[in-house]
């Protein structure tokens, strides 16, 4: 199907690689997941270990989710490709009726601040543009309260905001199709793409 695009592809960055969302990661998802600012930040309810393998398989398996793991690349290169110390966070799009609504997460507080959420989205968008070439609009919800990500994306990336709901203290986001073209850019003089081998197989090279 067209949404697991992503299944086998690895995205590397200038700071970040972006790994589809894989069984190993999961223990670390969810040790990241049982922190309830990171829990409220994200809008997420609490789930065991068990339920966030179950989440994880059907994340793999929905057409209308692409989602991302972050890693950071130096780590990444001098753990010898070990993704789990890696990782920092993810970053999704939620596919529904040619609107992509984009979420990112960079779990670790210690990596914010570094430029890797702003890398991981424009490395999604470009993809997802890159991909689907569809006409897609690219929305976000955010948080009234949650100024880094605000700043992100209306000054970074130019998203007009398009509703605001007091009930759930957000604010709602759409990017302006004539910047699409940008992120475009970005992606083919960026970000390499690179095919990763079936189950646990190691990466071509």
């Amino acid at each position: 199907s067209s949404m697991r695009l992503n299944q086998f592809t690895r995205l590397v960055g200038d700071r970040i690689v972006l790994v589809p969302y894989e069984k190993h990661h999961v223990p670390k998802y969810h040790q990241w997941m049982s922190d309830p600012q990171l829990l409220e930040a994200t809008a997420s309810e609490p789930l065991s270990l068990e339920e966030e393998y179950a989440m994880q398989e059907s994340w793999r398996k929905d057409d209308d989710k692409l989602t991302f793991i972050i890693l950071d690349k130096q780590k990444y290169e001098h753990s010898e490709k070990d993704e789990v110390s890696s990782m920092v966070g993810d970053v999704n799009l939620f596919i529904a009726e040619g609107q992509a609504e984009v979420e990112i997460m960079i779990a670790d507080k210690e990596q914010r601040k570094r430029g890797f959420g702003t890398e991981a989205v424009q490395m999604m968008l470009g993809y997802a543009l890159e991909e689907y070439d569809a006409e897609i609009e690219f929305t976000a919800k955010i948080g009234q309260d949650n100024e880094s990500s605000i700043k992100l994306f209306t000054d970074n990336f130019g998203f007009a905001v398009e509703s605001v709901s007091e009930v759930f203290r957000e604010i709602s986001y759409k990017l302006p199709r004539e910047k699409h073209q940008r992120f475009r850019d970005f992606f083919r003089e960026k970000v390499r793409k690179e095919k990763i081998e079936e189950e646990g197989g190691h990466p071509s090279a």
